[in-house]
C-alpha cells in the first residue's frame, strides 16, 4: 500500500545551527515517503550550507522575513504532500513522529489539525504542551494542559483539544484548500491560535496525540524576554479577539483589556524599571486596536 506523501514544512531566520539539528534529527524518521521544505525568512546568514548536508531538502529563499504565518504560507504554497507537517525549526523529533500523526488523522474525516505531545528540549521529561484550552474571549488567554508538569503519563490518551501549539501541526492538505492559508497580519504570535478557531468553524477538529513527541528548544529564535515578544503579544491579543469576538460580547472584552488588563501589566513594567518594554507593549496595544483591514481574505491553494 502506497503510504501518502507527508511535506515537513519549517522556517529558518538567522537559526541555521538549530535548522541543521532539526535536519540531522529527521534523518532518523522511519516514516519513507516525505519531502522537507525549509523556508528561509531573509536571514543574515547564508542557508546555502544546508542544501550542501541534505540536498534533498526544498530551500525557498524569501526576499524578505514574512513571520510565522507568511513563512509556513509560502511552504504549503509549493508542498505537493497530501498532509503538511508544520513544525518549529528549534525542534527534535521522535522517529516515529509521522506515522502516529498520520494515524490519527486518518481515523475520521473530521480531522484537521493533529499536535504532539511537546517537551522541553533541555529537560525532556517536563511538558510543555498536552493540549490547550480554549481562548477566553474576555481575557483573551487560555490555558496549556499539562504545562510544565513532569511527564509521568498522566496524559497519554488522545483528544480532542481547542488549540494547537504553533511549534508542531499536522493538517491534511484537503483542509488547507478548504479554508485556506494562515493569516499573515499577525506576523508573530497569535496566528496558529486564529487558524485553530477557522478549522473548527469549518466544522473539523484538533486532536492532542500523545503517541509520539517532539522535544522543544522553546523560545530560541525570538528571546524569552524580549522587546519584539513583548510588542506582538500585545499587539496580536487584541487583532485575535477582534478577529474572533463579536459584538456585543466584545463589549466586555474591551472593558475588560482597558480597565484591568492594560494598566495592570503597564504597572509591572513600572515597578521592574523596564520602560522599553513599557513603550513596546503600549505600542502594540495601540496598533493592535488601530490596525485597519482585520478580516484579510485568506489565501487559496490548489
Amino acid at each position: 500500500m502506497n503510504k501518502p506523501l507527508i511535506s515537513v514544512i519549517t522556517i529558518n531566520y538567522n537559526g541555521l545551527i538549530h535548522t541543521m539539528g532539526f535536519l540531522a534529527s529527521f534523518q532518523k524518521i522511519t516514516y519513507p515517503n516525505v519531502e522537507i521544505i525549509v523556508v528561509d525568512n531573509a536571514s543574515k546568514e547564508s542557508p546555502d550550507s544546508i542544501l550542501d548536508e541534505y540536498p534533498d531538502t526544498i530551500l525557498i529563499k524569501n526576499p524578505e522575513n514574512e513571520g510565522f504565518a507568511g513563512g509556513n504560507n509560502r511552504g504549503m504554497e509549493v508542498a505537493k504532500g497530501e498532509y503538511f507537517f508544520l513544525i518549529n525549526n528549534d525542534t527534535e523529533v521522535a522517529p516515529d513522529i509521522l506515522e502516529v500523526l498520520l494515524e490519527r488523522a486518518l481515523k475520521s474525516e473530521k480531522v484537521g489539525l493533529v499536535c504532539p505531545k511537546i517537551l522541553y528540549h533541555e529537560e525532556p521529561d517536563i511538558i510543555q504542551y498536552a493540549g490547550f484550552s480554549a481562548i477566553n474571549p474576555i481575557t483573551g488567554r487560555g490555558k496549556g494542559k499539562g504545562y510544565l508538569e513532569k511527564d509521568e503519563g498522566q496524559h497519554q490518551v488522545a483528544e480532542i483539544t481547542q488549540l494547537a501549539h504553533g511549534a508542531a501541526m499536522f493538517i491534511p492538505k484537503k483542509v488547507v484548500k478548504e479554508i485556506g492559508l494562515m493569516a499573515e497580519l499577525y506576523f508573530l504570535y497569535y496566528e496558529e491560535m486564529d487558524y485553530c478557531e477557522r478549522i473548527k468553524q469549518a466544522g473539523y477538529e484538533i486532536w492532542y496525540e500523545p503517541k509520539s513527541y517532539i522535544l522543544h528548544k522553546e523560545s530560541m529564535s525570538v528571546g524569552k524576554n524580549s522587546l519584539l515578544k513583548t510588542y506582538y503579544m500585545s499587539r496580536n491579543r487584541w487583532l485575535y479577539l477582534r478577529r474572533n469576538v463579536h459584538y456585543p460580547l466584545f463589549i466586555f472584552t474591551a472593558g475588560y483589556y482597558l480597565l484591568v488588563a492594560l494598566p495592570k501589566n503597564l504597572l509591572v513594567y513600572v515597578f521592574r524599571s523596564e520602560w522599553d518594554h513599557f513603550k513596546k507593549y503600549f505600542k502594540g496595544f495601540l496598533d493592535g486596536l488601530f490596525l485597519k483591514d482585520i478580516k484579510e481574505n485568506p489565501t487559496l491553494i490548489n
